[in-house]
């Protein structure tokens, strides 16, 4: 009989103003201290001291402050719109301390007295939703100030991860004892204008090589109806009307069971917010005299030191259109100041890519007879000096095409640059080995895993910017290994667990508006529980979803075909992976029933819960898990294993086969022990089955370590070296041709530098004790370091010559492990006790 996994990771298993020309304070403060003190990882006290606390007053009962928003006569609430509110405060005394809370519906910039000091909300559902915490103090001044925040909702435009319920505006102070009259709690005493200038930009999403394009429209500003210098203390906002409460039959207030957003305390810091340095001019295209200015006048002039005076400037009646290349993806918040320019349109397109003539992309260095497409911004200049024009959500690109036509005003370009914007990930693991080019890797792996990083994760920060289970469980494990900051990994636990559907599976991709299921998804959603209880000690945040783990079990426990021992027909999208041979990422067999992959992820799950429950004292369910999954194994292998072949089909029928199908058997031991090796040799040389993409690559690393071949590792790292070859910054969502040029689930080396060539893995709950078993292969050294909860771990690895006689190589390995951890130095078969501190096995 099959026992329970022990584990799976080893071998048993600004300072900116959107729009504006006034000046702004160079210090500003973010709800979130950075401040990691001497744990190597986040404790439950440090992750709730790192942002502000909230009055426990407020988290009980209904709140002063009201939603606000514009007269429903004067603005529909669900339609697109953006809208600017003020309310001015005067103080006699400056306190040490002013707190409020803030929330919106769709979202918000907050100002005080002028300067920027946050936005929100952290994205998630109505019966979740986040409000921020902010001290005031440091920007407050005797006499009068002024709170002002833009609220948008992008109605019917909005992005798929954004749910909404109407437009909406609330501030809350934490102290409950003042009336509303003298602070900033949202009421009629606020003021609010619908600002006119906006309009959203139809985006024509077959442009964008694909047509799934689902991360919101880009922006159209009337520069001559825009508000100029709305945020500004001393602003004259005398024609704006008064706020109006949100009525009922919804009690308006912030919090209670009647309402319209069931308000939490948002879990996760601020973006981090961070000027990146400007990209180069690549190409100028002029229908004009503007042409005869050379590329190296143009870098001078464009994107050069502004600071200095210099600017680009365009005559009346022209047309120019200017490439800038970043040099890398990114994301965030472009910034373009134009003085003059009355009557002129400026648009800013963003892609990842340009594009052939057959709209493949190619080198992604590569300019020549390529095209721009994409995601746009236009903004009309009213003549004013130094408007600066932003969007009002982030934007991910390498290049900006530029393009300009004046009309009878010349226009100034002052200055074009971008704020980066993601969430503050600091890398706290170390790697290094004798082959530079996994450097490359490493650093790319990190900038694909950062931009793939919001308020929550994101497949593909240009084209979806969804939360998916798949994609999540390898960034989460990517996060934990490499940071010391939790707390995204833990929301998107939060998350799925509550988009669980009443028939007891997850949403395949959640926060989201348009409603999914992908049945798979929801089983790795329960693995990433796994994970975690895994690699951090916090067993009461874990236990709060165990049940809604067990309906997820039981949703395909009751569609198991007693016939034959496997899934029956299941419904829903059962995406695996985008083979080229699977239906829409869908095996073989899911709809007719039968499916080994799906009976075997299952499986898999099981087994990790059957370990999970144990740890929790749930012995009977984990056994009825553990036999379970023994029988779904049993049979499928009965039923699909090719003997002559030595694989495993995806149906009972033998006619389709694909690596995933014996990857699963050997990672839930449905192929028997002996045979696994033998089997993955011949999995990894068959170029007749249908193929792993970037994403199950993870999951086959995982099976070639389990089956012994783990050294095999290092030598399967070419489609990641192939990608830096044609000119990819972040590592693409499947191979060429592809759609998304940054994925989440392709950073997986991000892990298995640490986890398969360094070896570094849980071996007990809580990442109590730990495994190290390195998988150089053709490696002659590799070091690292990354924390866990007891410390730091430390590994230096470095291949002896071989022993005259002996014909086989050695190895030197210092390990240091912090105070009280333990474990095992897994070498050639052997163990090696580890201890706490440092210390160095000489293996011959």
């Amino acid at each position: 009989m099959l026992k329970p996994l022990r584990n799976i990771y080893g071998v048993n298993c600004s300072k900116f103003s959107r729009f504006s020309n006034i000046v702004f304070c160079k210090s500003f403060i973010y709800i979130v201290l950075f401040i990691f003190i001497s744990h190597p990882v986040m404790s439950q006290r440090e992750r709730s001291e790192t942002l502000i606390a909230v009055n426990p007053k407020l988290l009980q009962g209904t709140w002063p402050g009201h939603w606000i928003h514009m007269n429903e006569q004067q603005a529909d609430p669900r339609a697109y719109g953006v809208y600017h509110f003020r309310k001015a405060v005067n103080l006699a005394t400056l306190p040490s301390h002013y707190i409020i809370h803030v929330s919106a519906d769709n979202r918000y910039r907050l100002y005080i007295n002028g300067h920027w000091i946050g936005d929100g909300p952290a994205r998630g559902n109505l019966t979740h939703w986040a409000f921020g915490s902010y001290d005031l103090a440091p920007y407050l001044k005797l006499g009068k100030n002024v709170l002002a925040a833009e609220v948008w909702n992008m109605g019917t435009y909005a992005p798929v991860a954004q749910i909404s319920n109407e437009t909406g505006f609330l501030v809350q102070q934490d102290n409950m004892d003042q009336g509303n009259l003298d602070n900033f709690n949202t009421g009629p005493s606020w003021k609010v204008m619908h600002d006119t200038a906006y309009h959203p930009t139809a985006l024509n999403t077959g442009e964008v090589l694909h047509s799934y394009f689902v991360s919101g429209p880009g922006d159209r500003v009337e520069g001559a109806l825009y508000p100029w210098g709305w945020e500004a203390i001393d602003y004259n906002d005398s024609d704006w009307l008064s706020a109006t409460n949100i009525a009922a039959p919804v009690a308006p207030a912030g919090y209670g069971t009647d309402n319209r957003w069931t308000l939490v305390p948002r879990s996760i810091p601020q973006m981090q917010h961070q000027m990146e340095p400007v990209g180069k001019i690549r190409r100028v295209e002029s229908e004009n005299e503007i042409a005869e200015k050379t590329l190296k006048d143009l870098e001078q002039s464009f994107m050069s030191d502004f600071n200095a005076g210099k600017a680009l400037k365009i005559p009346a009646h022209q047309k120019l259109n200017i490439l800038i290349d970043q040099g890398y993806e990114t994301v965030g918040y472009p910034e373009l100041t134009v003085s003059g320019g009355k009557g002129a349109i400026i648009k800013l397109t963003y892609t990842e890519a340009l594009l052939d003539s057959t709209n493949q992309k190619g080198n992604r260095d590569s300019i020549e007879g390529k095209t721009v497409k994409g995601l746009f911004d236009e903004y009309l200049p009213d003549g004013g000096e130094k408007r600066v024009f932003r969007p009002l959500w982030i934007r991910t690109f390498r290049y900006v095409l530029l393009s300009i036509e004046t009309s009878e005003m010349p226009v100034s370009i002052e200055s074009f640059k971008n704020t980066f914007a993601a969430y503050p990930l600091k890398r706290s693991a170390k790697f290094n080995s004798s082959d530079s080019s996994l450097t490359k890797i490493w650093d790319v792996g990190w900038r694909t895993a950062r931009l793939c990083a919001g308020e929550t994760y994101f497949d593909c920060p240009y084209y979806e910017q969804l939360q998916y289970e798949a994609d999540t469980r390898i960034q989460a494990l990517i996060t934990l290994y490499n940071s010391r900051d939790d707390r995204l990994v833990r929301k998107a636990i939060n998350d799925f667990y509550l988009s669980l559907t009443p028939e007891g599976l997850t949403e395949g991709r959640y926060p989201s508006n348009r409603f999914q299921v992908i049945p798979p998804f929801s089983l790795w959603w329960v693995t990433m529980l796994h994970d975690y209880w895994m690699l951090r000690p916090d067993q009461n945040f874990v236990k709060n979803y165990l049940a809604g783990a067990s309906q997820v079990l039981s949703w395909f426990e009751n569609r198991i075909d007693s016939s034959t021992g496997m899934l029956g027909p299941l419904n829903w999208w059962n995406f695996v992976d985008w083979n080229p041979a699977f239906k829409n990422g869908v095996p073989a067999g899911v709809s007719e029933g039968n499916s080994s992959v799906i009976t075997l992820q299952y499986a898999l799950t099981l087994q990790q819960a059957a370990n999970l429950f144990a740890g929790f004292n749930q012995y009977k369910k984990s056994e009825h898990y553990a036999a379970l999954a023994n029988k779904l194994a049993q049979a499928t292998y009965k039923s699909c294993f090719d003997e002559q072949r030595g694989e495993m089909a995806d149906t009972r029928d033998k006619n389709q086969f694909s690596q995933h199908a014996s990857i699963l058997g050997v990672l839930t031991n449905a192929i028997p022990v002996e045979k696994q090796k033998e089997v993955m040799e011949q999995i990894l040389k068959d170029t007749t089955l249908s193929q792993a993409t970037f994403y199950y690559r993870f999951y086959l690393t995982r099976a070639m370590v389990k089956a012994g071949l783990g050294d095999k590792y290092y030598e399967s790292l070419t489609p990641w070296l192939d990608m830096l070859k044609i000119g990819l910054t972040t590592f693409a969502e499947k191979p060429e041709p592809t759609r998304s040029d940054c994925h989440g689930w392709s950073t997986s080396p991000a892990y298995d530098f640490l986890a398969t060539i360094l070896g570094i893995t849980p071996s007990a709950p809580g990442f109590s004790k730990v495994r190290i078993e390195p998988h150089l292969g053709d490696l002659r050294s590799a070091n690292g370091a990354m924390d866990v909860p007891a410390g730091q771990i430390t590994v230096g690895l470095e291949r002896r010559e071989a022993v005259a006689g002996n014909g086989s190589s050695g190895l030197n390995a210092k390990i240091t492990l912090p105070d009280g951890l333990t474990g095992e130095f897994i070498w050639a078969g052997k163990s090696y006790a580890l201890k706490p501190g440092s210390q160095t096995l000489t293996i011959r």
